[in-house]
């Protein structure tokens, strides 16, 4: 038998005392947060009041600017638009609906912009290598809400009635915000819609048999559209349209008017974190060695082919983990368009709070919205992380 070592005293024993501090740590934060707690009670006890979400079914009583909320019309639950005498809850999902639309809309035009400011960065060409480094250095120098309230008060604020805007290739732009072509349903939709929503199940019911049979990716494709083709043969013609907007007096008929709000948020953060992307873009191509060019051009690649092909491709890669922030960025930053009136999510907490006195339980809920919120988008940058770097690897 061999003897045992010598028994090494735990205050000289990393692990243990790693494990040791981690306890004493996550004491620490309990405790701290058992103070904030208590405390936070005793102030409320002594005003008499009680820490209580009765407030979310209480009517709201007050209206916003803009939101869709989710609604029962007696026949069921629809979307419409909100008004005083919806509940609590329904002010607060108008808000968070409203946070979607301008963070997922700015998420996809920053991304769009960012790589196009990042590809000009490394241009050949004098003026567009220039432009684009005075646009990211500006930008990014420039606080957030100093441009976000300038798009509203020294741009929408100025434009010009409604009667005397000018349209751009259906675009039509005044103080009433930014009119834009939209999607609208015909009258075919109504035959359609069943397929159409049949061939979404179908493509979700593909993703949830994964675990148990994996099917081959071309069937994601297929039976989805094959739905589709099937649902217009029975309508007959094309169940959407393009809406274009065209002004009738006060009024703009067609496609959809973006409020001076909406639409000075949405372009703030666009422009904003499209410099950060940009940055990100131009780093990561950067990094990849040179001979990957000199390797395209030896085959007879052009610029545009190399860079879609062999450059981007690769570093994807590289942008893909630091992307994520500046979207998470993007959409925290959203809370700012209370700046310009925009009823997001916080700007509606704002009022709520001041209507009803419930602020620990409201400030709460926001918080953990945004914390849902940005945890999805963690979790889907982290998927595709690791979905490109396995189809990486298997290359």
């Amino acid at each position: 038998m061999t003897e045992a070592g010598p028994t090494v005293p735990f205050w000289k024993d990393e692990r243990k005392l790693g494990i040791i501090f981690q306890i004493l740590l996550l004491l620490a934060v309990l405790a701290v947060l058992a103070f904030l707690s208590y405390t936070a009670y005793r102030g409320m006890r002594a005003r008499g009041l009680e820490f209580s979400f009765a407030f979310l079914f209480e009517e709201s009583g007050f209206l916003i600017s803009e939101g869709v909320t989710l609604a029962n019309d007696g026949g069921g639950w629809i979307f419409r638009a909100f008004q005083p005498s919806d509940a609590n809850w329904q002010v607060l999902l108008a808000g968070l609906i409203n946070t979607l639309r301008v963070s997922l809309t700015g998420i996809v035009l920053t991304t769009i912009l960012g790589v196009l400011v990042g590809v000009g960065r490394l241009s050949s060409n004098w003026l567009v290598n220039r432009l684009s480094f005075a646009y990211v250095e500006f930008v990014r120098n420039t606080p957030l809400l100093v441009q976000m309230i300038f798009w509203y008060l020294a741009v929408f604020n100025k434009m010009p009635p409604l009667r005397q805007a000018g349209e751009w290739y259906g675009f039509i732009l005044s103080n009433k915000g930014m009119a834009v072509p939209w999607v609208a349903t015909t009258p075919a939709w109504a035959q359609f819609s069943p397929f159409f929503y049949w061939g979404l199940y179908l493509w979700i019911g593909l993703w949830l048999v994964r675990a148990v049979w994996k099917p081959p990716r071309w069937l994601y494709w297929v039976v989805p559209a094959a739905a589709w083709a099937l649902g217009l043969v029975v309508a007959g013609q094309m169940p959407v349209s393009l809406s274009t907007p065209v002004k009738q007096g006060f009024r703009v008929r067609g496609g959809a008017l973006l409020s001076p709000e909406f639409s000075s948020v949405l372009l703030a953060l666009t422009i904003y974190t499209a410099s950060y992307i940009a940055e990100i873009v131009r780093g990561a191509i950067q990094s990849l060695p040179k001979g990957q060019w000199e390797a395209a051009a030896s085959l007879g690649l052009s610029y545009g082919q190399t860079l879609r092909l062999i450059i981007l491709p690769q570093a994807l890669r590289i942008i893909v983990p630091p992307l994520g922030n500046q979207y998470l960025n993007l959409t925290k930053n959203s809370s700012l368009a209370i700046a310009v009136g925009f009823p997001e999510l916080f700007n509606v907490y704002g009022t709520l709070a001041n209507q009803t006195g419930r602020s620990l339980e409201g400030v709460l809920i926001v918080m953990a919205v945004y914390l849902s919120i940005s945890l999805s988008i963690s979790a889907f940058i982290n998927w595709y992380n690791t979905h490109v770097a396995l189809v990486g690897a298997a290359r």
